[in-house]
């Protein structure tokens, strides 16, 4: 049987990571509506204090991946050499585009725990982060013709041209997201001081994507990701 004390001002330290779901949601115009979920990882270190049996604060240095993929008939944003559309503000086509965005985020949650047995460990936790964006880029691919969307319905106005490209679209973003993080897992102690997690978290960006929301829209950030840690305490008995 293993038990554990904790005493006031104990520091742990580890790594987690695993696979997330991101999702951009948004509206506001034709351009930020439609993403669906796309995989991608997230990993990162943790740091721990604990102030009594149950209660806890972690800071967290995270690598979170974040985007979306929106596939069939939608706007393009490319630069064409074509004149301005008859039927409205895009042209349009059949194709896929992939947004990727990579963000450093740093985490400061609140953590509570319940014991169930010696070993095993429930706990929750809930806060705000920040995130910087390490990289912001839409990869597009597919072959369509080029509608434009005159009178009542779209009108080929080229044969089928390939969309295949990898668009730098960081410029175009802002650098920091603030948002808020909740998670439930269970741990299992591995001797006084060491610990493996399994960690189901959610996250949700408050800061809006774009950095002109009036053109591009207005998209948020948000993901689902489960994650497996470890980590081991310093300090007490």
């Amino acid at each position: 049987m293993v038990t554990r004390t904790v005493h006031a001002q104990e520091w742990s330290f580890g790594v987690r990571g695993g696979p997330s779901i991101p999702r951009l949601s948004g509206g506001g115009n034709e351009v930020s509506r439609g993403y669906s979920s796309i995989l991608a990882p997230n990993f990162g270190l943790v740091a721990e204090r604990s102030f009594s049996s149950r209660f806890s604060v972690l800071a967290e240095v995270d690598y979170s991946g974040q985007g979306g993929e929106r596939r069939g008939l939608q706007p393009v944003t490319q630069d064409l050499p074509l004149p301005p559309p008859r039927g409205g503000q895009y042209y349009y086509a059949d194709f896929t585009n992939r947004s990727e965005l990579d963000y450093l985020e740093i985490p400061i949650l609140a953590k509570y725990e319940w014991p169930l047995s010696a070993c095993w460990r429930l706990f929750a936790e809930a806060g705000p982060y920040v995130g910087y964006l390490l990289k912001g880029q839409e990869k597009t691919s597919g072959t369509s013709p080029i509608y434009d969307n005159y009178g009542q319905g779209l009108v080929a106005i080229t044969p089928p041209v390939s969309f295949d490209a990898t668009t730098n679209v960081r410029g175009d973003l802002n650098r920091f997201n603030v948002g808020a993080m909740a998670g439930i897992g269970v741990g299992y102690l591995l001797g006084r001081r060491n610990e493996v997690y399994v960690d189901v978290r959610g996250e949700y960006g408050l800061t809006a994507v774009q950095k002109d929301t009036s053109q591009n829209g207005r998209s948020n950030t948000g993901s689902a990701a489960v994650l497996l840690g470890y980590k081991h305490r310093f300090g007490g008995d």
